[in-house]
């Protein structure tokens, strides 16, 4: 048995012993440690990660990840509220910890939320981005290094990364609640710093329509692992380029419009994210 699938199953067996009796989750939420859930998802109870062995090198103290094993009407769903971001410092392997993680909870379909910066002109900050598939800039990923066959083949098939039918049923409740849908192709780079006009505009002459931090490591190790994936934005900042060279805002009000931006998009997906649920 290989290291990684050593600390994997450590993970698993401690946190076993704090699922409630007869839950029995097949689908995962990931959301940031800032994120207010909705009315309507029911939390039975809780662990924080850093009570889960065994210890992550370079571990913030500070982390204040959660998972919530919970409801959603009557469907039993495991969130994951809180990411450990490569800006951070954590490895590659770290992030997809998580992931396998799920696998060996019976996890099946894995529903992600990031923020995002917008690229594309015909998007708006506020709204939400239904992402369809990626493009990884982030010079790293999750699957290098040894492979264990247990956990997923060497060189997995990235041609439905997003999974088509997850994406369809998101679709459905969009348009049965009236929400634009902006299909999004997600940039995924290193962060933390900001995007120059130049990187902006790169970007997205390369086909992006949103960039972040999180999304393309959780993807490619679900994918690795067999679990099918979806995933939506919050749009809370602008990086089309043109617009970026004439923005005289100072960095403490891009700082609040992004918030404000945040809180609306939260918003809007909090509307339908049970029923976003309940629809996979």
């Amino acid at each position: 048995m290989t290291e990684q699938r050593k600390r994997i199953l450590e993970s698993v067996k401690a946190i076993k012993k704090h699922i409630p009796v007869k839950l029995k989750p097949k689908v995962a939420l990931i959301v940031d440690d800032n994120y207010t859930l909705p009315y309507g998802i029911n939390i039975l109870k809780k662990l924080d990660y850093k009570d889960i062995p065994p210890k992550i090198e370079n571990f913030d103290k500070e982390n204040k990840g959660k998972i919530y094993y919970a409801k959603a009407g009557s469907r039993d769903l495991i969130i994951f509220k809180g990411r450990f971001h490569f800006y951070e410092g954590y490895s590659m392997r770290d992030i997809g910890h998580i992931i396998y993680i799920m696998s060996y909870l019976g996890i099946e379909k894995i529903l992600s939320v990031d923020e995002v910066g917008n690229l594309n002109p015909r998007f708006e900050c506020g709204e939400l981005a239904l992402i369809y598939d990626h493009i990884n800039l982030m010079g790293d990923n999750p699957l290098i290094g040894e492979n264990d066959e247990e956990l997923g083949i060497r060189f997995p098939d990235m041609s439905n990364a997003y999974d088509k039918k997850m994406f369809e049923r998101i679709v459905k409740v969009f348009q049965d609640n009236k929400v634009r849908i902006n299909e999004s192709v997600y940039l995924s780079i290193i962060g933390p710093q900001t995007e120059t006009e130049a990187e902006a505009r790169f970007y997205r002459e390369i086909g992006s329509d949103v960039l972040g931090y999180s999304l393309a490591p959780e993807n490619i190790t679900a994918v690795h692992a067999k679990i099918k994936f979806a995933a939506i934005g919050l749009i809370t900042r602008d990086l089309i380029a043109d617009r970026m060279l004439e923005d005289k805002r100072s960095v403490e009000e891009k700082k609040k419009d992004a918030q404000n931006n945040r809180r609306y998009a939260h918003s809007e997906l909090n509307k339908i994210l049970v029923k976003l649920i309940k629809s996979l």
